[in-house]
């Protein structure tokens, strides 16, 4: 059975339809029907996999779109659904479901935005993930952020699977921060999992995507049609590019993993060293039991840091050389963002890191200079 890293490479080798080492961008929106007209034949539901086979346009699918969905099946063990961005998958999933009761915790501001739409326009009920799951009924959505944004921390996918399961609503989990193969959701009981493909998935910080993964291949069917409707497919040049950077995810994000982990530590251990460090956020500094079972090669590459102002908070980001400052994560670059930027629920003292592929140890002496110059310039503001 060949491995995730071989998948990523190989999964979808059956379907290119030319010799080309690297597939093709296909920039065309439309493709010739079969010249045979007795092949000619209707489909009842355009969004089944008889017309992926044979596409005819390209806001049902393309070459690109159908290789990438083949080869991250093959990694994930689900049908797979790519989308323009995480945020689509996430309007996706709430369409099809059309959930009345959403539980949902704090996590990506963005999903929280897309659920008030529903609750505008559809009267939706939105609860939290510590309210009594007693208010869920069948086809009501848990929607599980996990590690989550942007502290990168855990929660236990298994028992919030149990509790949505006990009253005959779905799990889905958004593991975005812990791609494949750090995380298998679908382990632990999870019904339908997100990824914003524009991060770990992409890789290079230069496209957007977004996955439904299911297990069924019903699911996957109507998801296909909705989107086919809504116009949200991933278009040709954004497909080819998350072809390319599929190849490397596995070695990438074993590396980021290992190099955050070890900067996390030596936060933790050497606190005196970083003034104006308050406290640190990340999986690896979790000792629940399930973490190891959930996480079993290594934690997300991306952690949080609180700082003792905002004001700190504010001017430490300028003083790092191998951290840009900016939003996102997951690329092969390391990230910092000053998280109230871009999130206005944000803790103002919070700092969001994203940990590249450079050197751990340029790193880690980055960060020890920054914060020491940081706190020489604060202190010359009094």
């Amino acid at each position: 059975m060949p491995g995730n890293a071989t998948n990523f490479i190989h999964g979808a080798d059956d379907i290119v339809r030319v010799p080309d080492v690297v597939p093709p961008i296909n920039i065309s929106t439309t493709y010739r029907y079969n010249s045979d007209p007795s092949q000619l034949v209707k489909v009842a539901d355009r969004g089944g996999y008889e017309i992926l086979n044979n596409p005819w346009y390209s806001r049902l699918s393309h070459p690109n779109s159908e290789q990438i969905e083949n080869a991250v099946a093959k990694v994930t063990g689900g049908y797979v659904v790519a989308y323009s961005s995480g945020l689509s998958a996430f309007f996706a999933l709430m369409t099809y479901y059309n959930p009345k009761v959403l539980s949902i915790g704090n996590g990506y501001h963005g999903v929280h935005g897309i659920a008030n739409i529903f609750t505008r326009n559809n009267g939706l009920k939105q609860i939290s993930l510590d309210d009594d799951f007693e208010q869920l009924n069948e086809g009501d959505i848990v929607h599980l952020e996990t590690p989550v944004n942007p502290e990168g921390i855990n929660f236990n996918i298994k028992e919030f699977a149990d509790k949505a399961h006990a009253r005959g609503a779905i799990l889905s989990v958004d593991a975005t921060f812990a791609p494949p193969p750090l995380q298998d959701p679908f382990k632990f009981g999870a019904d339908i999992i997100l990824h914003s493909a524009t991060k770990f998935f992409g890789g290079h910080s230069d496209l957007l995507a977004g996955f439904l993964i299911t297990k069924s291949k019903e699911i996957r069917d109507a998801l296909l049609n909705d989107r086919l409707l809504l116009g949200t497919n991933i278009a040709n040049l954004e497909s080819s590019l998350l072809i390319r950077g599929i190849r490397t995810l596995d070695l990438r994000v074993r590396k980021q993993s290992e190099t955050a982990s070890k900067i996390v530590h030596y936060l933790e251990n050497n606190k005196s060293k970083f003034p104006g460090l308050t406290k640190i956020y990340h999986g690896s500094l979790q000792t629940d039991a399930y973490i190891k079972e959930q996480l079993p090669i290594g934690h997300s590459p991306v952690f949080s840091i609180e700082v003792e102002s905002e004001v700190f908070a504010k001017y430490l980001p300028s003083k790092l050389k191998y951290f840009y400052h900016a939003t996102s994560l997951g690329g092969v670059e390391s990230l910092i963002e000053w998280r109230a930027l871009s999130d206005p629920s944000a803790n103002p003292a919070l700092l969001r890191v994203s940990i590249g592929v450079e050197d751990y140890e340029d790193l880690l002496e980055d960060f020890i200079e920054a914060f020491t110059a940081a706190k020489l310039e604060v202190a010359s503001l009094k």
